[in-house]
């Protein structure tokens, strides 16, 4: 089940997406780690953010609606009181970072890259709750001038990039994110959505926009993994951490069929902790089932 992600070995494809797993791993109180490829941590910014006001989630039928907003205590909070929790976490850890400008972005990235136990770096440009964040990650342009600035701050950190598809056909960006460097590309994040009461007649969160995910935006994120994955990184042979809407192994599983190398756990941990756990083993015996010798024979494997 071993697969690779910028020249890393995890030990298996399943990886917690940024934040569900705590700011960096404390979900381990209730899952064992070595279960899993990969954690990622919250998203980083350089200074502390507050993030919206609440009401900042709300479930939905067929997933979750949020707005946390980015928050939290910065990239010297991150270092000083998080980071050296790494050393008693036994699985490959990717460090999330976000910001509002290149220089904020920078700053972050020269910090985690030189934390120990900081195996890879995502860069999220995607994030929809945020008056900013899209600023980078809606335009292959700007998204090639930030990733180049950031790329040589990283140095031998492999740099993954995570993308929307709020912005509609994400396949330039992605073509961009792999010319200027990108080592590993995380597809989708949370897509723009509201829910309202109609009762009171309010949004269910305060913000009244935020990102949805679960469910209802697995189809989408499968689509977006198998064009980028066809279209653009199986020839770059640039690996795709899929992730949305994940809740049941055979979810996964699409996923890898579609091109994905990895994929990322997000709401359903909050359902249930353990349900990483579950997956990783349901999919080793799918493969075993697939008659393959590894999970990697069956990326893209759709037709």
């Amino acid at each position: 089940m071993q697969i690779t992600l910028g020249g890393i070995t995890l030990r298996n494809p399943v990886v917690l997406a940024a934040g569900t797993s705590g700011v960096i791993g404390e979900i381990s109180d209730a899952i064992d780690l070595r279960e899993l490829g990969a954690i990622t941590t919250k998203s980083i910014t350089a200074e502390p953010r507050d993030g919206n006001q609440p009401i900042r989630m709300a479930d939905l039928p067929k997933g979750m609606i949020n707005a946390i907003g980015l928050a939290n205590g910065g990239i010297a909070d991150f270092a000083t009181n998080y980071a050296p929790k790494s050393k008693r976490i036994d699985t490959t850890i990717i460090g999330s970072i976000a910001g509002d400008s290149i220089e904020s972005y920078v700053q972050v990235a020269k910090v985690m890259n030189d934390l120990e136990g900081i195996d890879l770096v995502e860069i999220n440009v995607s994030c929809p709750n945020t008056s900013d964040g899209l600023e980078f990650g809606s335009c292959p342009t700007k998204l090639s001038e930030l990733l180049r600035e950031i790329k040589p701050t990283l140095q031998t950190t492999p740099m993954i990039v995570k993308l929307s598809a709020a912005c509609g056909d994400i396949r330039p960006h992605a073509d961009a994110a792999i010319k200027a460097g990108a080592d590993a590309l995380t597809l989708i994040n949370t897509i723009p959505a509201m829910a309202i009461d109609v009762e009171t007649k309010k949004p269910l969160i305060t913000r009244g926009i935020g990102g949805l995910s679960g469910p209802a935006i697995h189809p989408i994120a499968v689509r977006v993994v198998h064009e980028v994955y066809r279209d653009v990184a199986r020839n770059a042979n640039i690996p795709i951490i899929g992730t949305g809407g994940i809740l049941h192994w055979e979810d996964a599983a699409e996923f890898i069929l579609a091109g994905a190398t990895a994929i990322g756990i997000g709401t359903a941990s909050f359902i249930n902790p353990s349900i990483s756990i579950k997956i990783a083993k349901k999919l080793s015996a799918w493969v075993k089932r697939q008659g393959c010798r590894s999970i990697t024979d069956l990326i893209g494997q759709v037709h």
